[in-house]
């Protein structure tokens, strides 16, 4: 499948062959999609300008499951026909496996070409037929180190994740592992096939290393100058707009008991907030598409009008994006415990070596270590993995109607369902005009209200009207639908073969 697409380009100011490319405000950490190898070249040239020398260290993590190989300077990708134009979900993929499909990948390439005189045929996100002619195939490993004659400090690290869940345990080891011995200033660039999700979360967590190598070594150092108010300058003082919905400031019910669990816990949650805002559309003061933490929200609201395969598959991906942001918490505290350590808690040598007049240690930020991984530290809080698996679930995911409104329909069905039905339909619109009164006008609003109709009607069903439209439902000969169910009731009265 060809990577990129028409309308790939979400952003302004565009960085040729490079989709989505920008840099996180605050931070030398850039977001990007899949480049072309044209791209490549642009995007460093442009992250090391006139001020960076070229032969420094950057770091590029690649986030992407899929195989890549170019064809002509594009990237195409190997994907299972069912992932065409989908959302890449394919399992546990590790570097190393990547990296020999990789190898096959060309060799069927090659192939397929060679039996067409020639020309690839290949398929765009639309499943849309293509065919050009072969003049070029490379591997994206032969691509990078191509890369390296002009940039030979570039360190290209591919950490295969999946869309919605979190990274591994183990994933955010492999990233904070090729970070340590970098500076401050060294560049950090994230891609993913678009510069969406899987390259946001990346981003997340490499500015929250950032983070913790200011914190480490510049912190103790700022506090023997005199004058200067560190309260300013401290992330977990960060506050969100409280007129916001709970659901858009991440207050869920499996998040709070996270930060119950953890030692400032609110103090975590707020400098996670804080990166994933920078790290967000420019409403929360990014320069991105995506915004991890009031993404759910939106799903959230977007589930209420969808039916019932469709909130089937919704569901799965709120869970696993509130398994990511939990994991996001989890990973900003085990940082800040990190930097602690490094501030406060350093060997004889480092303090004789790093030493401050008030006690603390300001190790440069290419010479810090971390006490532990964050494999270890989750499991010295394995009931974390417990808490988020059976809390991530733990929303409302239905509106729930007024007990007053509930028994008046309840009432009126029961006295006489056919006399009633004309005030039930009225009653049970009047009802869902108040209970969305928060939603916006529009065709999302109207569908709630079907929708929300549609099953209080089911609910409310005299037992053997009920007991014929399950059985109908069933067979699919109906659907939950508000006038199909009218239909059966009013004038379809029987179970039809």
């Amino acid at each position: 499948m060809a990577d990129h697409f028409e309308k790939i380009q979400k952003l302004p100011d565009p960085v040729p062959g490079c989709p989505n490319f920008r840099r996180v405000p605050g931070y030398k950490v850039y977001c990007c999609g899949q480049p072309t190898i044209a791209g490549f070249e642009a995007a460093l040239t442009k992250v090391t300008g006139t001020a960076y020398p070229k032969e420094g260290k950057i770091i590029w993590f690649n986030l992407r499951q899929e195989p890549n190989v170019y064809v002509n300077g594009e990237p195409i990708c190997a994907r299972p026909p069912n992932k065409i134009g989908e959302y890449a979900e394919l399992g546990n993929v590790t570097r190393d496996s990547a990296k020999a499909d990789e190898e096959e990948f060309i060799k069927v390439i090659e192939g397929r070409a060679k039996e067409n005189a020639g020309k690839l045929k290949f398929v765009d996100i639309n499943k849309a037929e293509k065919e050009i002619e072969v003049k070029e195939v490379v591997t994206l490993s032969n691509v990078i180190e191509g890369l390296k004659a002009k940039f030979p400090g570039l360190v290209h690290m591919r950490i295969p994740v999946c869309n919605s869940a979190a990274p591994l345990e183990t994933d955010f080891d492999i990233l904070v592992k090729t970070l340590i011995g970098t500076n401050i200033n060294t560049p950090v660039i994230i891609n993913d096939q678009v510069g969406l999700s899987r390259a946001t979360t990346g981003c997340v967590a490499a500015c929250l290393f950032k983070e913790f190598q200011i914190s480490a070594s510049f912190e103790g150092l700022v506090e023997t100058v005199p004058g200067v108010n560190l309260d300013l300058l401290k992330m977990d003082r960060y506050k969100m707009d409280p007129a916001k919905d709970p659901l858009f400031r991440g207050e869920f019910e499996v998040v709070k008991e996270l930060v119950a669990s953890l030692k400032d816990g609110d103090a975590a949650k707020n400098e996670c907030d804080k990166v994933i805002d920078k790290n967000g559309t420019p409403k929360t003061g990014g320069t991105g598409i995506k915004q991890l933490r009031e993404n759910i929200a939106e799903s959230k609201l977007s589930y209420e009008i969808m039916d019932d395969a469709a909130q089937a598959f919704l569901k799965m991906k709120i869970m696993d994006n509130i398994h990511k942001y939990f994991f996001m918490i989890a990973f900003t505290a085990y940082m800040r415990e990190a930097a602690e350590v490094a501030k406060n808690a350093g060997t004889d040598e480092e303090k004789a070596k790093n030493g401050l007049t008030g006690g603390k240690i300001s190790t440069p930020a290419d010479q810090l270590k971390l006490p532990k991984t964050f494999v270890l530290y989750m499991e010295e809080h394995s009931g974390l993995r417990n808490i988020v698996e059976e809390g991530k679930g733990k929303l409302q995911w239905e509106r729930d109607i007024p007990a007053a409104a509930l028994t008046n329909l309840e009432s009126l069905a029961a006295s006489d369902f056919k006399a009633n039905l004309g005030k039930i339909i009225h009653d049970i619109y009047q009802t869902a005009h108040t209970m969305f009164a928060d939603m916006p006008q529009g065709d999302h609003k109207k569908r709630a209200k079907y929708r929300f109709a549609s099953k209080t009607l089911m609910r409310i069903l005299p037992n053997n009207l009920k007991g014929e439209v399950e059985a109908l439902i069933e067979k699919k000969s109906i659907t939950l639908d508000l006038y199909e169910i009218l239909g059966q009731c009013t004038w379809g009265q029987g179970i039809k073969a």
